[in-house]
């Protein structure tokens, strides 16, 4: 690894909820393995109009929404504060939307934390649309850190399990769960489905008769093929393989229950081209008990 990813800050967005709490905490510990300051953001929306009151108000619209913002920036560097106490913490406040400067932000982080759902979610919603529009156009990893519910906190012991599909955004995501897993000392499962449909990039028609007993060894030596390398490179890490008959989603939630961090590309072989994330990461940001790793080939930066 060079000096110039690893030492890019983790940022972590506030926004007052306990979500966003749960978010602060686990990005202060992860800024602590990685050795980096961790940076708190917020962005205060200001409308242009100003709401209509009966009454005349001793402070403005947009003070009074700063001000809230600056309480929360201050709630959340002592949640941090308390869970890695060794860690530079900075804060930073901001006029606008919160994706748009978030977006522009991860150009020169290392990895942005959000929680899974902020004040503004509305109660059937399983993940916000600031952590949907990050995992799609942010430019560094993406984790949205999510707990069994909305206001679980995230769990912190467990494996890491990590999706290989054999896209570049899927060797991204390979590269970041091992590095993830040997910060923490835990174990990594990496997990690679295939089903029926994968196979159409083979096969035009599926022909009657496929020996899925062999198709299913061919899987698994490709996968002992794709992670030997990296295997190699974390000697320490403590590797568990699993080829499943299954589709991508569902396989990886089967094998992340009791993980720590769940680890995909933003999108695998399967993604429709223009699509900014793929049909298996969108499922796992509403699904996951524990916190999720969006990965990017171009950007991915990985744990010191």
């Amino acid at each position: 690894m060079t000096d110039i990813p690893t030492r890019r800050l983790v940022l972590a967005g506030v926004d007052g909820s306990l979500s966003a709490e749960h978010a602060v905490r686990w990005a202060a510990l992860e800024a602590a393995r990685r050795q980096v300051p961790l940076l708190l953001f917020h962005a205060c929306y200001v409308p242009p109009t100003m709401p209509y009151v009966p009454v005349s108000l001793p402070r403005s619209y947009g003070d009074a929404v700063v001000e809230q913002g600056r309480a929360w920036l201050d709630d959340a560097e002592r949640v941090a504060v308390r869970a890695a106490p060794t860690v530079a913490v900075r804060k930073d406040l901001r006029t606008g939307q919160a994706a748009d400067h978030l977006i522009r932000e991860s150009a020169s982080a290392g990895l942005v934390v959000l929680g899974s759902r902020g004040l503004g979610g509305f109660s059937g919603m399983l993940v916000g649309s600031t952590a949907v529009a990050l995992a799609a156009h942010g430019h560094c990893p993406v984790v949205v850190v999510r707990g069994r519910t909305p206001d679980d906190p995230p769990p912190e012991t467990g494996p890491v399990v990590v999706g290989v599909d054999g896209s570049p955004d899927g060797d991204a995501a390979v590269e970041f769960g091992f590095e993830a897993a040997a910060s923490r000392g835990a174990p990594l499962h990496a997990v690679h489905t295939w089903n029926d449909l994968s196979m159409s990039d083979t096969w035009s028609v599926a022909p009657l008769g496929l020996d899925y007993d062999r198709i299913a060894e061919d899987e698994r030596r490709m996968l002992a093929e794709r992670l030997s390398g990296w295997q190699h490179k974390y000697p320490d890490v403590r590797l568990v393989q699993h080829t499943i008959k299954e589709r991508p989603a569902r396989g990886l939630l089967a094998r992340a229950e009791g993980a720590q961090l769940i680890v995909v590309g933003s999108r695998g072989l399967g993604g429709f081209r223009g699509m900014l994330v793929g049909s298996t990461s969108q499922a796992l940001l509403h699904h996951s008990k524990c916190p999720v790793a969006v990965v990017r080939p171009d950007r991915a930066v990985l744990a010191s």
